[in-house]
């Protein structure tokens, strides 16, 4: 296989670049400081038709596929991991699980807001006693009449106090459990017996809301089912297989701007008569950041190419995960340290950077279970089926 952008990707690069640098970076160190998402570049966003990157144009995207995203993804995170963060939840996991199993008549009743940016989507998974072991949850999703009753918790939800509407993963059947037993519905927010808990006050990525959503015998249309019901659980992990190709994609950004930093300061910073990119020590550091970008630009590219052609991804899109959220910690942390004291600065992004890249070894599945999810994958083709 071999990959190479199209004219039309390589100019929604050139437009994002733009788009980044004139109208989110100038606001980035803001929206860490006050803790709160920036709405007029969200309504900038959804005019430039963002929030839709990846979906048809029949609803109203772009219709740029999996790569499109990628792009989307690594330049937004290059400035800004918040504003990348609540849309990634929104395109990568909330939206994405509607447009890969919904309904026809569900996908044409919320997408086309979703992807003008006239609502935000978010992603009900984990809960108080659910998050690495997906299959545990407990919101319970009761029939009445034409409708379901839900009832519980989901804690941990990236955009839960913005969000119009969450997909959210529901057991419907106890005895069944994940394997038939859970279905996802669209939830709205204006509904009954839905509310947001307050903002979490989190290390990193404070520009990203994050909280606590409350279930409290909310009725929610049986139309409203995305996808089977039962199989809700199946849903939900496609849409984290291909979450993770674009969480790939943003640690790619974060990665790369480490690197272009360490390269600026190198340059002009001295040591001992001499700036100390003539150091040895500082080369190895500049020559391991770049070795790591580029074999992590070559994963998640032809990953995205893999989604956007229906070939298999699972195992490489686990990569993309696993690689991506430890390569863009290393590579901050080393510039970090080429930067010494000022690195440490709070007037200097790269201490933004290195507080908001952790989270990428945590969410939409630990590296833990990337790992068992790759090992598993590399086993099956050998005959050995691992047991969940």
């Amino acid at each position: 296989m071999e990959f190479t952008f199209t004219p039309q990707h390589l100019a929604l690069r050139r437009m994002l670049r733009e788009f980044c640098e004139e109208e989110l970076r100038p606001r980035a160190k803001q929206l860490d400081r006050t803790g709160q998402p920036d709405r007029e570049v969200l309504r900038l966003m959804g005019e430039l038709g963002l929030f839709g990157v990846p979906f048809s144009q029949k609803y109203g995207g772009m219709g740029a596929g999996e790569v499109g995203y990628c792009i989307l993804m690594e330049e937004l995170n290059r400035v800004c991991p918040s504003t990348a963060t609540i849309i990634g939840a929104h395109i990568g996991i909330g939206a994405m699980s509607l447009y890969l199993d919904g309904a026809e008549a569900l996908k044409q009743k919320y997408l086309p807001d979703i992807c003008a940016g006239r609502k935000i989507a978010a992603f009900g998974l984990t809960e108080p006693n659910a998050g690495s072991d997906a299959a545990g949850i407990q919101l319970r999703a009761t029939p009445e009449g034409d409708s379901y009753m839900l009832d519980g918790q989901k804690m941990w939800i990236t955009n839960g106090p913005i969000a119009d509407v969450v997909m959210t993963l529901a057991v419907t059947d106890p005895a069944l459990g994940a394997r038939g037993g859970a279905t996802v519905f669209a939830v709205e927010a204006q509904w009954d017996g839905f509310s947001a808990g307050k903002p979490e006050k989190k290390m990193g990525l404070h520009g990203s809301p994050t909280s606590l959503l409350n279930f409290d015998n909310v009725r929610v249309p049986k139309e409203n089912v995305v996808g089977k019901l039962g199989l809700g659980f199946v849903t939900f992990m496609k849409t984290l297989d291909i979450g993770r190709v674009s969480l790939g994609a943003a640690t790619l950004g974060g990665a790369q701007v480490a690197l272009e930093a360490a390269l600026r300061w190198a340059k002009v910073r001295s040591q001992f008569g001499r700036s100390i990119a003539h150091m040895q020590s500082i080369q190895f550091m500049l020559a391991d950041m770049a070795a790591d970008v580029e074999a992590l630009r070559s994963l998640v590219y032809r990953t995205a190419w893999l989604v956007d052609n229906g070939q298999p991804f699972i195992r490489e899109a686990g990569m993309c995960k696993l690689l991506g959220s430890e390569i863009a910690s290393r590579c901050i942390d080393r510039a970090l340290q080429i930067h010494g004291a000022l690195g440490l600065s709070r007037d200097f992004h790269l201490e933004r950077g290195w507080r908001d890249a952790r989270i990428a070894e945590i969410f939409e599945g630990t590296n833990e279970v990337q790992r068992i999810v790759i090992a598993s994958e590399l086993l099956q083709e050998v005959g050995v089926r691992i047991r969940p």
